[in-house]
């Protein structure tokens, strides 16, 4: 065996190590007030010495941060956050101004925040033909159950015990619409975008103001949301 050649048992004795620490960085981000190495092994269900080696590792890369007793998520997670809404803005753009002349209508990417509480508009492109259109600014935040945008997102991943039916209706169509959630007067379409099989971090939709007719709008959406997914 060749020094860069691993044993099936080193390899997967390194899987089990990457696996277990981003199971520790899952609870982490679920839990943004930080939790202590004791809290941390129970939860994940291993022993505080491993979850304290682990979290030296991360730490390393500035991925885990220590306040006092309590680890939460350290900055290099925002970093890669950034380089990934960088790559998905890029991959977006094409498509998203072909959605947005397609339907008459400002079309958008909207990503979910870290804490996932919070749906983020990323990017926004406007109809190049239209002269009376939605105005909708990058950076605006609202509820993650709220707006096509956001349970568009929700429905793309796994079924939370008390979720909105808004969100489970979305999860069996594939797309969300909605009305007034957000802005008076206000119609949106949304699905989400898929990558690899994993959970939703992002959704493509439109907004209008008045209602459109859904079965048209719906499959521009989706094929959107399939083409950006293709390019990522």
């Amino acid at each position: 065996m060749t020094s860069d050649q691993q044993s099936p048992a080193a390899s997967a004795t390194g899987s089990k190590t990457i696996d277990t620490g981003l199971r520790l960085l899952e609870i982490l981000r679920q839990h943004p007030d930080g939790l202590t190495i004791t809290e941390l092994a129970q939860l994940a269900g291993i022993h505080r010495n491993a979850v304290s080696r682990h979290l030296a590792a991360l730490g390393n890369h500035r991925l885990v941060a220590r306040i006092g007793t309590r680890y939460t998520l350290g900055l290099g997670i925002v970093e890669l956050n950034a380089a990934v809404q960088h790559r998905l803005r890029s991959a977006a753009a094409s498509a998203l101004q072909l959605l947005a002349d397609a339907c008459n209508a400002t079309a958008f990417i909207t990503v979910l925040d870290i804490d996932e509480s919070q749906a983020v508009v990323l990017t926004v492109a406007e109809p190049r033909v239209s002269q009376i259109h939605v105005s909708y600014r990058a950076g605006t935040r609202h509820p993650a159950d709220r707006g096509a945008s956001g349970i568009a997102i929700l429905a793309g991943r796994p079924h939370h015990p008390g979720e909105r039916t808004a969100i489970t209706e979305a999860r069996v169509a594939g797309y969300s619409v909605t009305a007034g959630e957000l802005q008076p007067g206000a119609w949106g379409v949304a699905a989400p975008i898929r990558t690899a099989g994993r959970p939703a971090d992002a959704s493509v939709g439109v907004v209008t103001i008045g209602g459109r007719d859904e079965n048209e709008i719906a499959p521009l959406v989706l094929g959107a949301a399939t083409e950006i997914a293709r390019l990522l």
